[in-house]
């Protein structure tokens, strides 16, 4: 599903994204307005399911593909990063439950040059809703195994980064509902408030 739908000149490189945004899983992020304290680890796979249906939105206006200046990703290359990060993340989970709490050291993962080897922008937005679908719901089963004392159990990042895998679902929660914020369309929660939290924006942002 991932690779290139047509051959398409490589556009002007994004602007890289250098910041450490590890800082997200403590307090709330003033560009998307997500709060990590709305975070209830057992909701996390219903939200992850919530993300295909939302992204959906985006990558079926008619501008998906379109940039709205050369060096922002458009919608479908956002949602082809959602993707990879699902799929990342929950790899990283699967690593932490499998260590059995003795802690695991992530691999390295450069977003940038993934966008460029899988090439996203010659994938369509239905190409992209449909993998959107069959990542989430995959993920969405991963993130339903840990219960009790696994979810403080660790992980840490090459650079040093700290995470237990609940930290970790706070940090990909925030990456989805971030990016959904960047391509408009807000995280609109169809799971029952009993099962989770509403990971959403706090109002006035």
């Amino acid at each position: 599903m991932n690779a290139p739908s047509s051959k398409r000149s490589a556009p002007e490189p994004a602007a890289p994204d250098t910041k450490d945004w590890t800082w997200v899983v403590d307090r709330p992020c003033p560009e998307c307005g997500f709060d990590p304290a709305s975070v209830v680890p057992e909701g996390i796979p219903a939200i992850l399911a919530d993300v295909a249906r939302n992204f959906s939105l985006a990558l079926g206006r008619a501008d998906a593909g379109v940039r709205p200046d050369p060096r922002t990703w458009s919608a479908v290359e956002y949602g082809q990063h959602v993707a990879d990060v699902l799929a990342v993340m929950t790899g990283r989970l699967e690593l932490i439950l499998a260590s059995d709490g003795r802690g695991t050291v992530f691999a390295d993962w450069d977003q940038d040059a993934a966008a460029v080897e899988k090439q996203y922008w010659c994938s369509t937005g239905p190409e992209t809703a449909i993998l959107i679908e069959e990542r989430a719901a995959a993920a969405a089963e991963v993130w339903a195994r840990p219960a009790g004392e696994q979810w403080g159990w660790p992980g840490t990042r090459s650079n040093g980064s700290q995470f237990t895998a609940a930290r970790l679902g706070t940090y990909i929660v925030h990456d989805i509902v971030h990016h959904l914020h960047d391509v408009g369309e807000p995280l609109l929660l169809t799971s029952s408030p009993d099962s989770t939290a509403a990971a959403k924006p706090r109002t006035g942002q």
